[in-house]
This record gives C-alpha cells, structure tokens and sequence, in this order.
C-alpha cells in the first residue's frame, strides 16, 4: 500500500506539471484564435462583438495566474469549455465522438502489435543465428527505422491507388448511416484494413526488437540452464523461464504504446483522413483551437501516466523479487 501511495503522488505531480505546460504552451504560440475568427468575418461583425466572443470562448482579459486557477478548475470538473473549430459543441463532445474510432483503430492495432512481436521476438531469440532469426531481425529493424509518414504513404499508394483493393480514405462509406448493422460493420472493417496496417507495421518491429534482445540476455542465466538441465521442455523453458522474466522491460513499452492510443497517430489519421483524436489535434493546431487542443493533450497526458501505473504494479505481479524493493 505505502509503494501504491508513492506512485500515486508522484503521478498526481506529474499531471500537474503537464497541465501547467500545457496552459502556457499554446499561449505562447503566434496568432490569437478569437482575432483570427474575428478577421474572417470581414466586416460583418461590429468591432463590439470582439469582447462577446471572448467571453464566448472564455478568453477574458486578467492576470495570468488568475487565468491559470480557473484552468485548473476547469480540469477537474470536466469542463473543458467549448470548440472554437466546432462550435457551439463543447470539447468533451468534439473529443468524445473522436475517442471512439481512435480507441477502436488504435487499441486493435496495439495489441495485434504487441501480441505479434512479442512472439517473433521469443522465437527469434530462442533460434539465434537461424534463417528466421535473420529475417525477423532484420525486418523489425527496417519497420522501426521507417518514419510512419513514410509508411502510410506507401501503403496507401500501392493498395489504395495503384492497386485499388481498398478505399484511400474515411472510416466507413459516407453513403451509409451509422447502424448496427452488418453494411455498416463490414464497411468498418473494410475502411480500417489499410491504417491498421500501417499502424502494426510501424510498432510491431519496437516489440519484437525489445523482446528478442531480452530473450537473448537472460538465455545464459544460470536459472535457465538449470531448468534445461532438469529435463524441463523447450517449449516449457522458453515461455515459462525465459519469456516471462524478459516481458518486463517490454511491458513498458506496452505503456508507452497505451499512452499514445488516447493520443492518436496524428500522421496515420490525416493520411487516410481518419476521424480519430490525432486528425482532431492536427485540425485544431491549424484553427489555433486553444480548447480542443488542451483537452487532447490532457487526454493523452492522463493515458500514459495511468499506463505506467498499471506497469509499476504489473511489474510486482510478473517479478516477485521486486517485493521487498
């Protein structure tokens, strides 16, 4: 309980100090949103509208720390106010409808990923120096050294342009209305092959890369030989002795991997111009929707430090010598 206590201040801390960057970072950025969406207007809003719209958008003129205190407010009784891309919806509205399809892209593609290289990575590691080690290896080096732009690009050129199988953009036939139905989940699906693709291709070479050299440090502990000694299966040797002690540093990469779920693939969604919380960000950094842009980042914040909470004490379940640490 008392090691519970510790994390969960110095998560609570950290949070903190999250929101107050990302307070001030937005703030620092060139160009006032209220005065950009004021200018558009030519001259069809009188220059005594500007005060209205800040109020609107709850950019009041005060001192920056009594600003700073109504943020932090704001935070925690969910009121993140309202879209200045979208208005009049609020931002919990913009990225809730959002948070949907990222969860359901993003989450499949993490854990097909993470799934995946996990287990080329043990049999890589177990058959060092063999024809599938060689190309395992050497190809989750290329899909790591790739840039994901690059990825999405190609992926969507050859399947999407050049050779037409699936569609280059969407997350479902705009014709159809969204039903629970077997049209609409099969034109899901169908609309989701191409940018889970490039997602797994991109993340599952850092799981494979990490487990196999993990694997490959613990093969000559003297607790292995032993077991091999002891008659125990390869099989049995290999999951139970070797895979379950070399999963911890890949169980923080699965943190870091949850923690950018809520976040989106910002490059991967406006490539295939996907509706999820990464093209949202990306739309509101162009409309320098300050609101929007602060909810996501606190979204994705709050992801990654409940993710590397869940390692801390997954750690103490996979590893029982870290509980007298």
């Amino acid at each position: 309980m008392a090691f519970l206590l510790r994390r969960l201040v110095f998560y609570m801390a950290a949070f903190i100090a999250a929101a107050t960057i990302n307070f001030f970072l937005p703030r620092l950025m060139p160009g006032d949103p209220v005065q950009i969406m004021f200018s558009s207007a030519g001259t069809e809003l009188p220059p005594e509208s500007l005060q209205a719209l800040k109020l609107t958008f709850g950019f009041v003129d005060g001192p920056l720390w009594q600003q700073y205190l109504t943020y932090l407010g704001s935070i925690f009784t969910g009121d993140l106010g309202r879209s200045i891309k979208y208005f009049p919806l609020p931002v919990t509205s913009v990225l809730g409808h959002a948070l949907v399809w990222t969860v359901g892209l993003m989450g499949t593609a993490t854990i097909v990923s993470f799934a995946l290289g996990t287990f080329l990575g043990i049999v890589a590691a177990w058959r060092r120096g063999s024809k599938f080690d060689v190309i395992v290896s050497v190809g989750a080096i290329f899909a790591t050294s790739v840039p994901a732009v690059v990825t999405s690009l190609i992926v969507l050129f050859i399947f999407g342009f050049t050779l037409g199988w699936f569609p280059n953009g969407y997350a479902a036939d705009p014709s159809l209305d969204p039903a629970f139905s077997l049209q609409y989940i099969g034109s899901l699906a169908y609309h989701g092959i191409l940018p889970m693709v490039t997602l797994c291709t991109v993340l599952i070479g850092g799981f494979t890369v990490t487990m196999r050299n993990n694997m490959i440090n613990l093969l000559g502990e003297d607790y292995i030989v032993m077991a091999r000694a002891k008659g125990l299966s390869d099989r049995h040797v290999m999951l139970w002795y070797a895979a379950r002690n070399a999963l911890l540093p890949t169980v923080s990469s699965l943190a870091i991997a949850i923690g950018t779920i809520l976040g989106g693939s910002l490059v991967t969604e406006v490539v295939y111009n996907y509706p999820g919380l990464g093209n949202i960000l990306y739309q509101a950094i162009l409309a320098r929707d300050y609101p929007v842009i602060q909810g996501q980042l606190l979204i994705m914040t709050a992801t990654m430090l409940i993710a590397n909470f869940i390692v801390d004490v997954s750690y103490i379940l996979l590893d029982p010598r870290l509980k007298g640490a």
